[in-house]
């Protein structure tokens, strides 16, 4: 598989994770979750982050370690990782403020 397509897969695979770990957060109430205009910001803040991991994590991980050759991939795939979990803690430090990145919605009775 080309390294190219095993970061992308990488990438979407954070987003996926991101997503489910915080929507798992937030209870169903008996209708649906929907995402807020907070989450929606935290969530092209997340994807950003990874695009600008895409080109950013090679250059900065063959000058942090010039002594060592750093694959591109290894290096993107750490760059993701560590962006998914500074995005658990910044999830933590939005529902300590009281702001909600989903929001339950009831069914409305007809």
């Amino acid at each position: 598989m080309p390294p190219d397509v095993i970061c992308a897969l990488s990438a979407l695979f954070i987003m996926a994770m991101a997503w489910l770990r915080t929507r798992m957060l937030y209870p169903r109430a008996g209708g649906n979750r929907r995402l807020t205009a907070a989450g929606a910001v935290y969530f092209t803040a997340l994807g950003l982050l990874l695009l600008c991991g895409w080109v950013a994590a090679p250059p900065l991980a063959r000058s942090l370690a010039a002594a060592a050759s750093v694959a591109p991939t290894l290096a993107r795939v750490v760059w993701f990782l560590v962006v998914y979990y500074l995005f658990i803690v910044v999830h933590r430090a939005l529902r300590a403020r009281g702001v909600a990145v989903f929001r339950s919605l009831e069914r409305q009775m007809v």
